[in-house]
């Protein structure tokens, strides 16, 4: 399985999680919520899903069958299959979001970790993030370490383009740190308001699963992990 078909695994069985759906809602999900997914096509969504049936992840229903069953042929139309996460599936989903290792750093795979952090503990979230920093940090200081040795050689365009390339790192490297200190701070107040409630009330204050952990704006906005215009 190719890395790119493991991300397209990834987020179908994310959004699948959340309802089930039939082929093109989650072409359209796929296109308009996951920026990382536009470039992809019924040609490659319909073989994903009929691997994920038959490694008994999802199952296929039938959706809205016709009351009279000759009138479906006669009509030529055919039900819509949706489909829905099984128990395995669900249990896959979640293994694969608890992993934290270097693919999860990526450019595409971290976008897609990234559009299902809502569905993902603290701890992980705060290791991908930590992990993607470090992954950005490390190119960039490659990138001017190349830019010293060939600027010289370089035409104005040229060098405007990689000055560019750096500026994109840069700003995702400062919008990956304002979110690390935001979920930093998430968990010190929920383990200070954990250690002041009286003991009934612990469960309540559960700092391990899934929390909203982005930073706050002036104007309530938040940043595009997909725009490469986010300041």
């Amino acid at each position: 399985m190719s890395r790119r078909s493991g991300i397209l695994e990834f987020a179908i069985l994310g959004l699948l999680r959340e309802s089930p759906m039939h082929g093109y809602e989650l072409r359209k999900r796929l296109n308009t919520s996951l920026g990382v997914f536009r470039a992809f096509s019924y040609g490659s969504l319909y073989p994903c899903l009929k691997t994920l049936v038959s490694q008994g992840w999802l199952a296929e229903e039938s959706a809205g069958p016709p009351q009279d069953a000759l009138a479906a042929p006669l009509a030529g139309r055919r039900a819509k299959i949706v489909y829905r996460l099984t128990a395995e599936g669900k249990e896959h989903f979640e293994e694969l979001l608890s992993q934290t290792g270097p693919d999860a750093y990526d450019d595409e795979h971290f976008a897609a970790r990234f559009a299902f952090f809502g569905q993902t503990s603290r701890d992980v979230r705060m290791r991908v993030l930590e992990g993607r920093r470090s992954r950005l940090e490390e190119r960039l200081e490659k990138m001017r370490i190349s830019l010293a040795r060939t600027r010289e050689r370089l035409d104005s365009y040229t060098l405007e383009l990689q000055r560019h390339g750096m500026e994109s790192v840069e700003r995702e490297v400062r919008w990956l740190n304002e979110l690390i200190e935001s979920e930093r701070a998430g968990r010190d107040q929920r383990q200070s308001d954990a250690a002041g409630a009286p003991s009934g009330d612990t469960a309540r204050h559960d700092t391990s699963g899934p929390s909203d952990g982005l930073p706050r704006h002036r104007d309530d906005s938040r940043p595009d992990p997909f725009d490469d215009t986010t300041p």
